[in-house]
């Protein structure tokens, strides 16, 4: 049987949501069909945990040895959210090691993870995004200049991040020099965005082979101010409605506007597409490459709404990829 890597944890503040992520998927992988290992990353530390014993993966041919028995991987799933497994970083090691995975390659990788750069790139085809203004470290600007750019209230939030963290809602001028601060100590470029207030959508797109599965879209009421961190990893926090309640037409041109997209970037795998929705405007917030996968996250309960399993739809990927 091949061997899967299910890696997960990773650099960043989403680390703890990575390894339940990571978990999730270890457990639906098909132990009849593979050997499955979790390897947790963070920083130089990478190493397999089987049970309470963990063993060092040797990077130079992703590997590790086990009662004298040399393991070599044959597959990765990357459950790590944020860096390096959402940028592109961790895909180029496995790209350069001859390691199939079963996600999007580098270059989608690197430009999704990068809000601005996706936003741009997509809106030059066409697709609708919120006005925006981004900012580096270290340079001048003006505060008023930028409220007459996006207007208020905006959403201030780190340009190249994870799950919501840094994110602020800022619905008056003095607010916003707190709002940049909080999310420059997290990114060095920050993104200020104009706020539209709609209804709140995701739709999770999977294709593999002959699989090609525009899933359920979900509609999502935050009982926070808006669907921040906790709102999306606490059950008690947000309302999700699967599938939305929206009418067949509006679902038919996101559906389809989700499949374009990831078409459009080279999307591999399982990719989530958020937006919002003011009357009949869609406007695409955010593409997540590496999207959620605990019990609590959007793309297995989609999985489930659609009547289908994780397990099927990993099994799809890890195949097509193994026997492309």
């Amino acid at each position: 049987m091949k061997n899967i890597a299910i890696i997960a944890g990773g650099n960043s503040s989403e680390y703890e949501v990575s390894i339940k992520s990571g978990k999730n998927i270890y457990a639906e992988v098909d132990e009849t069909k593979y050997n499955k290992y979790l390897v947790i990353l963070r920083g130089r530390d990478w190493h397999v945990e089987i049970g309470e014993e963990k063993y060092p993966v040797d990077r130079n041919d992703f590997s590790f040895t086990r009662n004298g028995e040399k393991i070599l991987f044959d597959f990765a799933y990357i459950t790590i959210h944020g860096v390096p497994g959402e940028n592109g970083l961790l895909q180029g090691y496995l790209d350069m090691m001859g390691v199939p995975y079963g996600g999007c390659n580098v270059l989608a990788s690197a430009l999704t993870f990068d809000k601005h750069t996706c936003s741009t790139y997509l809106n030059s085809y066409g697709v609708n995004v919120a006005d925006s203004v981004m900012l580096s470290r270290g340079m001048e600007y003006d505060v008023n200049e930028i409220i007459n750019e996006v207007g208020l209230p905006c959403f201030v939030k780190p340009n190249a991040e994870g799950s919501s963290f840094g994110v602020t809602k800022v619905k008056e001028a003095a607010q916003l020099e707190e709002a940049l601060k909080k999310a420059f100590a997290l990114c060095r470029e920050v993104l200020v965005e104009t706020f539209i207030d709609g209804t709140e959508l995701t739709c999770g797109v999977v294709k593999a082979g002959d699989m090609d599965i525009t899933m359920p879209i979900a509609e999502v009421i935050p009982k926070n101010e808006f669907f921040d961190f906790e709102a999306k990893y606490n059950p008690t926090k947000s309302d999700e409605i699967i599938p939305a309640r929206i009418s067949p037409e509006l679902t038919k041109r996101i559906k389809t506007l989700s499949s374009m997209i990831y078409d459009i970037l080279r999307c591999e795998g399982i990719v989530r597409v958020d937006y919002i929705v003011r009357e009949d405007e869609i406007f695409m917030l955010e593409v997540n490459t590496t999207p959620g996968m605990t019990s609590n996250s959007f793309v297995p309960k989609m999985v489930r709404a659609m009547g289908g399993t994780l397990r099927e739809v990993l099994t799809k990927i890890i195949d097509n990829k193994l026997n492309g």
